[in-house]
């Protein structure tokens, strides 16, 4: 369905019925990214996957910084009448669950992070970041989206998904070549880790239960999460074997089994009190 905001039109998939349970993907995907999850979790629950700024469906016609973009995104809760709710984010997507729950923590029942980072710590690095986003939003919108996923899919980070079944990898790809050039430069140049705020000082201030997912192949990931779950105050810290950064993709099995366990936990919490 089509949830307008404003000029912004954003695309949302909803399946099942109970607590709500909101996922934002990582960068190239979308929410059908979360289809896996949602088909193999036994939690009963209403999944809302929303396509993020810059993929997918939605369709952005003013451009905005990423906490208006997390504004935006609580609107679009809003207008699907969720008052409180779960929050899986991957990435991209688990950098702007935790600024989404640290702008509206009144909002948000659990935090569920999956290679996720809160940003960098120094002016310096954001700066050297932001440049870098730059660069690749030009290589994007000048070169188009096949060379930009032959280059991306190459990238260190995702070094271990090519051990993945030749299907699973085909269609990692399909997915990332149906974005448009455009909206993936729009979303580096908005949502990128170099211009997002560091949340390291909030971590304290985020005291809600928060599941961290890492896997054990991605080395910066894991020392990242494993500095996050000194700080946060609720947090449990899961590195998943055989997997490097997308979890979700490269150990589904314990993935949907991390996941379905923290959010019974939580919903059950919330029934008996």
């Amino acid at each position: 369905m089509i949830v307008p905001v404003g000029n912004q039109q954003y695309f949302v998939r909803l399946a099942g019925a109970g607590e709500p349970v909101v996922l934002l993907h990582g960068f190239t995907g979308s929410a059908k990214q979360w289809e896996n999850l949602v088909n193999q979790s036994d939690v009963l629950c209403q999944w809302i996957g929303i396509d993020m700024p810059g993929h997918g469906k939605t369709i952005i016609r003013d451009e905005k910084t990423m906490e208006g973009y997390v504004d935006e995104l609580i609107e679009v809760i809003d207008q699907l009448e969720l008052n409180r709710f779960h929050l899986v984010g991957y990435s991209m997507g688990g950098r702007t669950a935790m600024l989404l729950a640290d702008r509206h923590p009144n909002r948000v029942k659990s935090l569920t992070l999956v290679g996720a980072s809160p940003g960098l710590q120094s002016e310096e690095e954001r700066s050297e970041r932001k440049k870098k986003d730059e660069e690749l939003a030009a290589f994007i919108e000048e070169k188009g989206i096949e060379r930009f996923v032959d280059y991306w899919e190459n990238i260190p980070l995702f070094e271990t998904q090519k051990q993945l079944p030749n299907d699973i990898q085909k269609a990692i790809r399909k997915e990332r070549l149906i974005q448009t050039e455009h909206g993936l430069a729009l979303s580096l140049q908005t949502m990128g880790t170099g211009v997002m705020p560091s949340l390291w000082d909030r971590l304290e201030q985020l005291n809600l239960p928060t599941c961290l997912i890492t896997g054990k192949l991605d080395e910066k990931f894991t020392t990242i999460n494993q500095k996050m779950a000194e700080r946060l105050p609720q947090a449990e810290l899961n590195i998943v074997e055989e997997a490097g950064h997308a979890v979700h993709v490269e150990n589904l099995h314990s993935f949907v089994k991390i996941v379905s366990e923290f959010l019974q936990i939580h919903m059950k919490h919330k029934t008996h009190t």
